[in-house]
């Protein structure tokens, strides 16, 4: 019998319960085992349920546009590939009671310090092995143990830095740790994305609700991670596998947010022992890399050979205690499923007590009396891979849960015991139910939780909170994502506000700060800021070209006109099929302008994602809908509106660091090709009537012509504006003024000669700079193109590489 709070009328709580049912058997995060509910909901639940249909509606709609303008999303792998996917939300927060928090802090606090002890001996003296605890082929079958890490101190004597536990609440009411995550575990940066929807969706319960905050976590961690540099030049990194990792969004995120650098394998390299990241001006040392790879990727030279995403010589660099590694090589090696068959012996070896939060009852079946005993019961087991790192209802293909395998057919006996040393069991733990918020009610879902722990400079810290798992009503107990599982905020509420933690990620006042260099830019990111650049002016100028050709088909009502061809023919040069009404080839070009963004994303604005992503949704939508001519036409006016509306906001709001200097090199750069190419062919002797006014519309100069000249059109006033005027923004001249500029501002070698690019630069500036437009023949034309087709290349071979 479920027992209604008095701070709610029953007509209010009935509504907003619905057919909320606990599960005979299983906990529940709503309701306490004699049925009333838990203390620590009632504000939350009195909140919205005197909220109205629409109200409710409108504060989860919040949440959800929040995590879409955040561009939020997770990467899902299908059979058919991969896709990324909005961040699942599940609206209504878990809510768990400070008192409990702080039992569950200690107990994870005790077993990251037993983990970090069985590191310490798994990669130094070998005890643990020795002594019987930990039978010699967990290891030796475990792919996560690296020997190459064998006998390998981390610099700073920690082997764990950051590590999560995945922990559930067993139909006892008591908690128990189902994963333990030390590789390389993710997730911390959703937990506070998490948590701005959700604030979001209930600013004003939360502001009210004592909920202890995220960001001293956070900031605990970057100080920590900060104080292990020795010198004012070396860095702290942040290693990501690239942008097609299923989480690669949080590493930008975390790298963004903590201001850190986001690299990849391929900006470091070892030399001379020591770790060195490739910048727009040289070598850098790195003396902190938080790696979110696994361990094998690493180093090509001494670990996985195949690895495309690594650092050759990285592991050398480790035994010379060059930098440290958050968290060391080879700590993966704890995740294994079967590992905890262990643990418990080994924390009593270790710790001289039984751990306080125990892990699920596990059995290694390469022990015959572990083996028989899991076969006999078989009934209330899950059996999988030893060596899987999944949760236990994360069910991999050679599962066998409760003696059936996943084909359904009841499992043999004598096939365990032939493959009992790859498999492990551990019992069918029924995960406690959490609400969550459907259409307007509450429904009960299985939960997990993921809690993180960072190593601040005093010790062991644990995000208040972390992210809760919530199953789908298909899934029984599987929590994963992968398989239609939601994430949920979750609050640790204080007694008082006093209690709750009320620190931000800012230091405090009069503390002193360390300013970056902002020459620090790393050789991957620079070489996508400039594509961006250039992607983006090439949309921008196939929008104009293509809006001329259908302002021009609206008018003659066909293209089988000399200037509709010409247009055409221009548009074939850049793969563009004028009778497509949104060609292909547009298309495919702003998604290059996006992988390259995406690239960059902890150096690029929010805003300026948005907008890209605005831009590619709408031409996705006019390529459904739009048909050629005056319709098509009017589509690219708001297309380009759009597209000058991103440059302009990254023009206007980004600071002017060497990033900044890079995507604006690469829009000078393809802006004066672009328009250089317009001019040669307009004023080509064979180009048809009105190929003049083309230039000039597709210029954007229309205007400024009829304002400066009062004659038509001509071969010289073409030249003169779009080529040689130094007051048209989109005048070649003005663009190789803005490459010399910007040039200006890069790294110089040392005897402070002018690179080869900056040297082409300036000859083209003075070619324009001395010559008259009457002057300007095809082949003065001809010559510009081909040496301005250059720059990128010597700009390229003068920093990226």
């Amino acid at each position: 019998m479920q027992t209604l709070p008095t701070a709610l009328t029953d007509e209010e709580f009935a509504r907003l319960l619905g057919d909320y049912t606990c599960r005979e058997g299983v906990a529940d995060e709503l309701f306490q085992a004699d049925g009333t509910l838990r203390p620590v909901w009632r504000p939350l639940l009195k909140a919205i349920a005197e909220m109205s249909g629409e109200e409710l509606d409108l504060s989860t709609a919040r949440a959800d546009q929040y995590l879409r303008d955040a561009g939020v999303y997770f990467r899902q792998y299908g059979k058919t590939g991969s896709a990324e996917r909005d961040w699942p939300l599940s609206h209504l927060p878990l809510v768990l009671d400070g008192e409990e928090w702080r039992g569950i802090e200690t107990a994870l606090i005790e077993r990251a310090e037993l983990l970090e002890a069985m590191m310490a001996d798994i990669y130094g003296e070998g005890r643990l092995v020795a002594d019987g605890l930990l039978p010699p082929s967990m290891l030796a079958s475990n792919p996560e143990w690296l020997r190459p890490m064998v006998g390998v101190r981390p610099r700073g004597g920690y082997f764990l830095h950051h590590v999560a536990f995945d922990i559930g609440r067993g139909p006892g009411g008591d908690w128990w740790v189902m994963g333990d995550r030390t590789q390389a575990p993710s997730g911390s940066g959703f937990a506070l994305e998490t948590r701005m929807a959700t604030n979001r969706a209930f600013s004003k319960i939360i502001r009210k609700a004592n909920v202890r905050r995220l960001a001293s976590f956070y900031r605990h961690f970057r100080d920590a991670l900060q104080g292990m540099t020795t010198t004012s030049s070396s860095r702290v990194g942040i290693l990501t596998p690239g942008p097609l990792n299923d989480t690669y969004f949080e590493h930008a995120y975390i790298a963004r947010y903590l201001g850190f650098s986001l690299m990849q394998g391929s900006d470091l390299t070892v030399q001379d022992g020591k770790l060195m990241v490739r910048t727009v001006n040289g070598l850098n040392p790195v003396e902190v890399l938080w790696r979110r790879m696994d361990s094998g990727w690493i180093d090509p030279l001494e670990l996985e050979e195949g690895s495309q995403i690594g650092t050759p010589g990285m592991v050398d660099a480790l035994r010379n205690e060059a930098f440290t590694m958050v968290n060391a090589l080879g700590s993966g090696v704890l995740e294994a499923r079967a590992m905890m068959a262990f643990t418990p012996r080994i924390a009593r070896h270790i710790l001289g007590h039984p751990l306080t939060m125990p892990n699920i009852a596990t059995w290694w079946c390469g022990d015959e009396a572990a083996r028989e005993y899991a076969i006999k019961n078989l009934d209330r087991m899950i059996l999988d891979d030893a060596m899987s790192t999944r949760l236990p209802a994360d069910q991999g293909p050679m599962a066998v849960v409760g003696g059936t395998t996943t084909g359904g057919k009841p499992v043999n006996p004598d096939w365990v015991r032939q493959n009992g040393a790859h498999l492990a069991a551990q019992e069918n733990l029924s995960l406690s139910t959490a609400p969550a918020l459907v259409k307007g009610r509450l429904e009960a879902r299985p939960m997990s939780l993921r809690v993180f722990l960072a190593r601040s400079i005093g010790g062991w810290r644990v995000m208040p909170g972390g992210f809760a798992r919530i199953g789908s009503p298909d899934t029984g107990h599987d929590v994963a994502m992968q398989r239609g599982g939601s994430v949920a905020d979750v609050w640790v509420v204080s007694e008082s506000p006093a209690d709750a933690d009320r620190e931000t990620l800012l230091p405090a006042s009069g503390t002193a700060y360390k300013r970056s260099d902002l020459g620090v830019l790393p050789s991957t990111a620079a070489d996508n800021l400039l594509w961006l650049g250039r992607y983006v002016e090439r949309v921008e100028f196939n929008i104009r070209l293509i809006r001329a050709y259908h302002l021009r088909l609206a008018e003659m009502g066909t293209g089988e006109y000399p200037i509709t061809e010409f247009i055409a023919k221009q548009l074939s040069f850049s793969g563009i099929d004028a009778a497509e009404p949104i060609p292909q080839q547009l298309t495919a070009d702003l998604a290059a302008a996006l992988r390259s963004a995406g690239a960059v994303r902890d150096r690029f604005s929010v805003d300026g994602w948005n907008a890209l992503v605005d831009l590619q949704r709408t031409l996705a939508d006019f390529a459904e809908r739009v048909s050629a001519g005056d319709d098509a036409a009017r589509a690219y006016s708001v297309l380009l509106r759009k597209i000058v509306g991103f440059s302009g906001l990254v023009h206007e709001n980004m600071y002017r660091f060497m990033g900044w200097r890079f995507l604006s090199l690469g829009r000078a750069i393809e802006r004066g090709l672009d328009t250089l190419s317009l001019v040669r062919a307009c004023v080509d002797a064979k180009a048809p009537a009105g190929a003049f006014d083309l230039a000039i519309e597709v210029g954007d100069s229309v205007m400024t012509h009829r304002r400066r000249y009062t004659v038509e059109t001509d071969r010289r006033t073409v030249i003169e504006l779009l080529l040689l005027d130094d007051m048209n923004p989109r005048s070649v001249h003005l663009q190789f003024e803005a490459l010399r500029e910007h040039a200006d501002y890069l790294p110089h070698p040392e005897d402070d000669r002018m690179t080869p690019f900056q040297v082409r630069v300036v000859e083209l500036v003075t070619r324009l700079a001395s010559v008259r437009a009457e002057d300007v023949t095809d082949r003065t034309l001809d010559r510009l193109i081909r040496d301005s087709s250059q720059l990128h290349m010597l700009l390229d071979a003068n920093y990226l590489h």
